[in-house]
């Protein structure tokens, strides 16, 4: 993948070193899989960043880092990817895990569950209650879709992104090579 892209936009270790808040942290954080760019680490962080952006509520981010500093993959990337899901995406994405629920579970649609929340009806700091009662109500059903779509968008990025990266290499490898073998032009 094309890191010069990438690290225009990464912390350095040494930048991380110096932060006064990271120092709390001690060394946990300067195991250099967590900021290297290499194929396992970028794929490992795709995969953890869209497993945790379906973790409820505002605790995305905490749950992509801590998983990124367990199994020691890229930790900004991983908490990045966490913000495919935002105000627009997370009713569509829930909906989507309920149904998928349903169907593992049997669930027989006997009590007929709650309509989303109209988000733009809402006042901003409302929006948090109004989506926690809407997930209550859904109950067993979206518990198991979520995880069940969790897991499912973590293997596929998984996949994706390993699958991109080597593409990628393998191209350029090409490019090269035939820049070798084509003659100088004058």
């Amino acid at each position: 993948m094309p890191r010069r892209f990438f690290r225009k936009f990464l912390p350095s270790r040494e930048s991380i070193g110096r932060n006064r808040l990271l120092r709390l942290f001690g060394n946990t954080l300067h195991h250099p899989g967590l900021w290297h760019l290499n194929r396992r680490s970028v794929a490992g962080a795709v995969s953890v960043g869209l497993f945790a952006g379906l973790i409820p509520g505002p605790f995305q981010m905490i749950g992509a880092a801590l998983l990124a500093v367990v199994l020691r993959v890229n930790l900004p990337l991983a908490v990045f990817v966490t913000l495919y899901t935002n105000p627009f995406t997370i009713v569509p994405l829930y909906v989507l895990a309920f149904t998928l629920g349903s169907l593992v579970t049997g669930w027989s649609g006997a009590a007929a569950p709650v309509s989303p929340p109209d988000l733009f009806q809402l006042p901003l700091n409302d929006w948090l209650p109004a989506l926690g009662s809407w997930v209550g109500a859904m109950g067993k059903p979206l518990f198991m879709g979520l995880l069940l779509l969790a897991l499912t968008l973590a293997a596929s990025g998984y996949v994706a992104a390993d699958a991109a990266w080597r593409l990628y290499v393998r191209w350029n490898w090409r490019k090269r090579r035939l820049a070798r073998s084509d003659p100088p032009r004058r």
